[in-house]
């Protein structure tokens, strides 16, 4: 009997050690959040704003605690019964913060760009944001984990949250959390997200949908759902053909007008349109079937529209990637063009070389906007100075992002990196749902007519379709560093809000 005490004795006191070493390696929460006001000046009024940044901790399904989630929250005073509404908000990436959309276009401060040049260095100028929509709606920006101050806790893992299913499950238990501690459920609801912020939100808003959190729009900022539009992969045509209307955008942009020669680029874009459907992707699908005849008179049509030479379009079997015509655009001038933004202009280091070395784009606005939002992040909202702010996950150790996705694996194989068939079913579903989509035409990162063939490819009855509204921007990927984009962006965005909240 004392030897059957003793042995209990020792189980138990086995299990205990074996569960303290296993909470040992539990990563502990130090979710904080600092509180500050703010104010906007927007068509002549200032708004006041109650603002709190930091993190909460957010659980699991089963209440167990898996991440200290950031966010900065603007908040409006309430006037009258009715709830104010709230837009969740995130950048892309994967993955990136949310600071672009947060100090570009949606928070009470932006920076000021010398648009489409370089920016001149410090002191940045950091103004008041007469665009923001936070007249209409209170903001929730979101910093997925991995980025801003987000980071796992107790048992979870970094790969827990890096994947396009795992990012959503995660910015879905965030939004649905948040709520519930501001008591806003019943608020009206907003998503905007910007490049593969849009990718995620043709499946979140699915996803909370099914879990009974249903939008009243979804705003997509510089979109793109079907992934393998971008990737130029193998036997696969498809992506020269979406990228080739915005190579002749960049070419309309940057000719010589002295003489009054262009056309209207939109009514100019139609015919570009018009010659990809009709004409060379017709030449493509016929492949090596083409007449050396035809291949010329391909090369010639393609070289008028681009800019680029006929023997190029020739050598390259009418196949030119974005980092190829980043390079070769303006490589007689010693120049290349930004992916982001192909107004941009910058020097190449290699003339020789077959792509692009850098984003002149990105060059000219980085700086800026991390500089000027650290100082604003820390300094005006008051967040701890011993906290890192992490801007882009690609930086940290291990970071590899998980492409699979549930819904678009049949007979245990992906075929396809799309987020479509799930918009397609919110939208099904919901037919009140409506879908906000801004295009620029200087976008070579996500090219406006990859949109406008995957909306004509989602099967969607025509009284559906007609709630996707598409508005087009004469500025590139971040459209809201030119400022008439910037006022039109704030136009199309609130007249879409409010007709939601009729």
């Amino acid at each position: 009997m004392h030897r059957l005490t003793t042995l209990l004795f020792l189980l138990v006191w086995g299990m205990g050690y074996l569960m303290g070493q296993e909470e040992a390696h539990m990563t502990p929460s130090s979710a904080k959040t600092f509180t500050s006001t703010q104010t906007v000046k927007i068509e002549g009024r200032s708004y006041e704003l109650d603002t709190e940044a930091g993190t909460l901790v957010l659980r699991d399904e089963n209440d167990h605690p898996i991440a200290d989630f950031g966010f900065t929250y603007y908040k409006g005073k309430i006037s009258g019964d009715q709830p104010r509404p709230i837009m969740f908000a995130f950048n892309g990436g994967p993955l990136s913060a949310s600071f672009w959309l947060h100090m570009g276009i949606l928070g009470p401060k932006r920076i000021a760009i010398n648009d489409p040049d370089l920016t001149p260095g410090p002191p940045y100028q950091i103004v008041n944001n007469e665009y923001a929509l936070l007249d209409i709606a209170d903001l929730v920006m979101i910093d997925p984990v991995g980025v801003g101050l987000s980071h796992p806790i107790g048992k979870a893992k970094w790969e827990d949250f890096w994947g396009v299913d795992q990012d959503v499950r995660a910015i879905g238990l965030f939004i649905k959390q948040f709520l519930i501690k501001e008591g806003r459920l019943n608020a009206p609801k907003f998503l905007l997200g910007e490049s593969y912020g849009t990718f995620r939100n043709g499946y979140l808003m699915d996803h909370l949908q099914s879990k009974g959190i249903s939008m009243n729009g979804v705003i997509m900022v510089s979109a793109v759902f079907d992934l393998q539009h971008l990737l130029f992969p193998y036997g696969d045509d498809l992506s020269y053909l979406v990228h080739f209307p915005t190579y002749a955008a960049t070419h309309w942009y940057h000719q010589d007008d002295t003489g009054g020669r262009k056309k209207p680029l939109e009514s100019y874009l139609k015919e570009v349109r018009d010659f990809t459907i009709n004409e060379y992707a017709p030449a493509m699908i016929k492949g090596d079937a083409l007449s050396m005849e035809d291949k010329k008179e391909l090369a010639r049509k393609l070289s008028v529209h681009s800019g680029l030479e006929e023997d190029f379009w020739l050598q390259a079997n009418f196949r030119v990637t974005a980092g190829e015509f980043f390079q070769e655009y303006m490589r007689d001038e010693g120049k290349i063009v930004g992916r982001l933004d192909s107004r941009f202009t910058g020097n190449t280091l290699d003339l020789l070389s077959q792509t692009a070395d850098h984003d002149p784009q990105s060059a000219a606005i980085s700086p800026p906007y991390i500089s000027a939002f650290l100082d604003y992040f820390y300094n005006d909202l008051g967040v701890d100075k011993k906290l890192s702010y992490t801007t882009s996950a690609g930086g940290r150790k291990g970071f590899k992002w998980d492409w699979r996705h549930q819904g678009n694996i049949s007979w245990n194989a992906q075929a396809t990196i799309s987020t479509a068939p799930d918009m397609a079913r919110c939208l099904n579903r919901n037919p009140n749902m409506k879908v906000l989509i801004l295009n620029g035409y200087y976008d070579i990162a996500t090219p406006f007519f990859g949109v406008e063939y995957t909306l004509d490819h989602m099967d969607l009855r025509p009284e559906i379709k007609e709630n996707v509204i598409m508005k087009y921007y004469e500025a590139g990927h971040m459209m809201y560093t030119h400022k008439a984009s910037m006022e039109k962006f704030r136009k199309d965005v609130s007249e879409f809000m409010l007709d939601m909240l009729k």
